[in-house]
């Protein structure tokens, strides 16, 4: 007779309650596993939702702040320059138009200083010399040798050719002995000193009144005037 098992079924049913007790905390800590899941599951849709966008749009705010802040720096700089340069021009030119004013003031009074000098050399020479000016004055005017013999006779009996000649008895003046003196300033107003200025009205005189200086001197000669 085979000997009897009598602990096999004590031991196999041992073992069938303890899984079947493990089924059941399985089953009962299942649901508990689900919500954690989905806690997990939501906190990550709420995390990795809209997080990120809002994450990047700060940062592209405040590149597009700061880059309208950089032109509008470098634009107010731009018209900061541009204003320099331009009143910088402007000084520069209006140095230099006052320098070019100053300089064609220097050169007009500087030829000025030499006009007067010269006139007044040219007076001094006619003044040593009136005769020599009074030949080439009537050589301009055609008047040739003879002629000039006759008015160097005509104003050697006038007035010895002396500019400062005056008669005080007629107020007439000069070489040319005008009546008044004063006459001469149609032609310039240093009358009284300048033998050129009294020439120059002299022949004038000769040819409106006689035509030649031999015709003048031909009357001085007739009637002591002429």
């Amino acid at each position: 007779m085979p000997p009897q098992r009598t602990h096999a079924v004590p031991h196999q049913q041992s073992r069938t309650t303890r899984r079947r007790r493990s089924r059941r905390s399985a089953w009962i800590a299942a649901p508990g596993v689900v919500a954690v899941s989905a806690s997990v599951l939501a906190g990550a849709a709420l995390t990795s939702g809209p997080a990120p966008e809002a994450e990047a749009a700060v940062p592209d705010r405040l590149l597009v702040a700061a880059s309208a802040q950089r032109q509008a720096t470098t634009s107010d700089h731009w018209f900061e320059q541009v204003q320099v340069r331009a009143a910088s021009d402007e000084r520069v030119a209006a140095e230099k138009a006052a320098a070019e004013a100053a300089a064609a003031a220097e050169a007009a009074r500087l030829a000025e200083e030499a006009r007067r000098a010269a006139a007044a050399e040219a007076t001094r020479d006619a003044q040593r010399d009136p005769r020599g000016v009074a030949r080439l004055l009537a050589a301009d005017r055609g008047w040739d040798g003879a002629q000039f013999s006759c008015l160097d006779s005509l104003w050697t009996k006038e007035s010895g050719w002396d500019y400062a000649a005056d008669n005080p008895s007629s107020s007439a003046y000069g070489i040319p002995q005008a009546l008044p003196g004063s006459k001469m300033a149609s032609v310039a107003g240093d009358w009284e000193t300048n033998p050129v200025t009294q020439i120059t009205w002299g022949l004038n005189y000769i040819a409106s009144r006689y035509g030649t200086p031999c015709a003048a001197w031909s009357h001085s000669k007739a009637s002591n005037w002429y």
